[in-house]
Formats: C-alpha cells, structure tokens, sequence
C-alpha cells in the first residue's frame, strides 16, 4: 500500500495514540526531520514529488469511535478510520456523510479532510470543508492543538477547521475529528441520456437550473473511458457525450421527478432517457465517484461544455467526467506531456483554474505545473504556514509552500 517510490521514506512509524503522534513529531521537528503523514495511502499521488528524506508518520492505529451523538447528528472519530467503517456505524442509525469518496475501504476520515474531498453530490452537499466541526491535530512543533466544537451550531471564532481542511497535512496533522451527518435518504437513483454534441448539452444543462426537480447530481461525461461503466451500454461513439442527473430523498417524491425529467427530455427530442435505480444506481454512484482523473478544472458552470470543447480539441483521445452543476471538469489525459504546461496555458486562457490530481511518477513537474499560479492570498497562506510549522517539515515540497 505504501510505496517509497513516491514519498521519500527512510522510515515508516505507526503510532498508536494521538500522544505518540505528538511524541514523533516533536522528535523529527527537533532532528529538522521531514514527516509524511500517510492515512490509507490513496492519495500519495496527489500533489508536488517531494525529495526530502524523512519519516512516513501511518495514522491507520487511529481508526477509534471517539463520540457519537446521533440525535444530535454529529461523530467523532480518530483520523484513520477508513471511510467504510465511519459508513458502518452511521448507517445503523440510517445516517450518513453525503461525500463521495473513493476507495472507502482504504481511504480515510483524515486522509479525506487532508485534500478536501468531493464527488458527484457536491451540487447539493458540498465537499469534505462543510462537515467538518471540529479537530484536534499536531503542529510541526510536536504541539497538539484542537479548533471548532463538537456541536453543528459553533461560535468558536475563527473557523480553523476549514483552515486545515484541503491544506494536505501542511499545517498540522489531523488526529481526530468531528463530523456532521445527515439522514440516509429512503431512495437514490439517476437519469440518464445520450447526447449527440455538447451543445445539445449546454441546452439541457441550462434547462436544469430552472428545472423544479431539484437534483443531488448533475454529471456529463465523454471520451472512451465511458466504455468502462458497468452500469449502461456503451456509447455508440466515443465522441458523444451523456448527461446523468441523479436524485435522493422519499421514494415517491424521487419517482416523480425522474418521471418528470424523463417527460422533459423526451419532449426536447431526446431518445430514450434511461431510469437508474436500485442496485444499479448504487453501482453508477460509486463509478462516478470512483473516475480516475489526472487533472481537475475549475470554470463558471456556464462554460462547462466550452470548457469541455477546448480540452478535447487539445487532447481528443482523452476522458471526462465534469461535476456540471459545479462547474468543475475532471479529465484523464492520453498524453503525459501536456501537464507540462500545454494544457495548464489552454486551461487558463479559457478562463479556468486546474490542479493536477495524479502525478504518481513525478514527470519532473513543479510547484506551478500542479497548482498553478500563487493567488492573491498566498502571503497570509504562508504565513500560516510559519506559524504552525516554523521549521517547515510536515509535508515539505508537496503543497504550495516554499518550506
């Protein structure tokens, strides 16, 4: 699981308690000593190769219940628990964590907190940031230090909680951490469409916005990776686009509008809208989800489809998968070398903002060709930085800093 060709590991520790994190950290901060925080090992991949030599620090002894209160709906639990088992118990009081996660049976509460994840439900639900509410975590001085509460409504102060959030273990190591959960909703199931262009898609996800059928998802995808979904027939080219627009709640209230949308569709001279429901829905859900993108982008959701268009044009043997109602565009690239910059310049032109998701043979890319360009806020980021890690050590070269 865990591979010293992409962390530059002289060791690997596995404390058993948040004490012996603490304990760990403060002897590598007072040896000048790189730590790895390393949860289910899933997202190893993500961000700047570092090249320092230092300790891989596995949070998987972690994996406790620490607090449920499921009428108040909120957990918490140790950072290593994997997203699967959180998903045990809070299903046997018909809750869960709207957040689509990949790999749940290795990856982790704080592995997923780390890089802020998100699936196909963001539209509605948001991304890993929404739920945290509280956490306790290790600075880069050994130093263990607690932000937010355990209640959903928190007049803390400063929300340090989305602070950690999506900084990729930069800031602090997350030992534990507070969740709010939802309801399991009664039903879960999708729509789906072939589309002949992407303007035909623009037209219907435009329609969606003033749709009353209010979605959870809203995805388009495209290219030959489409071919892999166990759940629909292929498509009859890997130029054609398809629509799935996915709905949860009450079991009536969700026939009625994939019902309605079906009507809708047919209606705008669409052939043969599909119904996902069931185990099948089950299956789609987990293989949008489950889509191995190389790079994501960010544009306004308006300029999905143009978006879209563009990186085809650069790249036609590639694969998409775009959270459209978000405005975020997820792509496997058939061509390595055009994260060296072709794609990033093409990206931005059109407007976007892209961060390299995968770079697990390092392929010699920068800082700037993983996260692009510093914003506005980098020197308060950095700034940041220096407080909770003066010697620069938790995670060193992977995030945007210079330490």
């Amino acid at each position: 699981m865990i591979t010293q060709n992409i962390l530059p590991l002289t060791k690997i520790l596995a404390p058993a308690d948040q004490a012996a994190v603490a304990e760990a950290v403060r002897a590598a901060w007072e040896e000048n000593t790189p730590v790895y925080p390393i949860g289910g090992g899933t997202g190893l991949d993500f961000g700047v190769r570092p090249t320092k030599p230092g300790i891989g620090l596995s949070l998987q002894q972690l994996n406790r219940l620490i607090d449920y209160q499921a009428d108040d709906l909120t957990i918490t639990v140790e950072a290593g628990m994997t997203m699967a088992e959180l998903s045990k118990i809070l299903v046997k009081r018909h809750q869960r964590l709207p957040v689509d996660i990949a790999q749940t049976d290795r990856a982790t509460v704080g592995g997923a907190a780390a890089v802020n994840a998100a699936g196909p439900r963001q539209f509605v639900y948001g991304t890993m940031r929404d739920y945290v509410l509280g956490f306790t975590a290790v600075d880069g001085c050994g130093t263990i230090f607690s932000g937010g509460g355990r209640v959903v409504k928190n007049a803390a102060g400063y929300n340090m909680g989305r602070l950690m959030v999506g900084s990729l273990g930069a800031l602090g190591i997350i030992t534990q951490i507070t969740l709010m959960v939802r309801p399991l909703p009664e039903t879960s199931a999708l729509v789906a469409c072939d589309l002949p262009s992407l303007e035909t898609a623009e037209k219907l996800l435009a329609e969606l916005m003033q749709c009353p059928t209010q979605p959870a998802a809203v995805e388009l995808s495209l290219g030959p990776g489409q071919l892999d979904n166990p759940v629909l027939v292929p498509m009859p080219t890997s130029n054609a686009a398809r629509l799935f627009v996915g709905y949860e709640g009450a079991a009536d209230e969700v026939q009625w509008k994939l019902d309605t949308l079906r009507e809708k569709w047919r209606a705008a001279g669409i052939a043969s809208p599909m119904s996902v429901t069931d185990a099948w829905a089950k299956s789609l859900w987990e293989w949008l989800t489950d889509f191995p993108a190389d790079v994501q982008i960010a544009v306004r959701p308006s300029a999905v489809t143009k978006m879209i268009g563009a990186l085809v044009s650069l790249d036609p043997h590639c694969t998409i998968l775009s959270h459209a109602g978000n405005g975020i565009v997820r792509m496997k690239i058939s061509d390595a070398k055009l994260l060296r910059g072709e794609l990033r310049h093409s990206v931005e032109a059109a407007g976007g903002k892209m961060v390299v998701l995968k770079n697990p043979d390092g392929n010699g890319l920068t800082c700037r060709n993983i996260w692009g360009p510093r914003g506005n806020g980098f020197t308060v980021m950095q700034s940041l930085k220096d407080r909770f890690d003066p010697a620069g050590i938790l995670n060193p070269g992977r995030f945007v800093f210079d330490k």
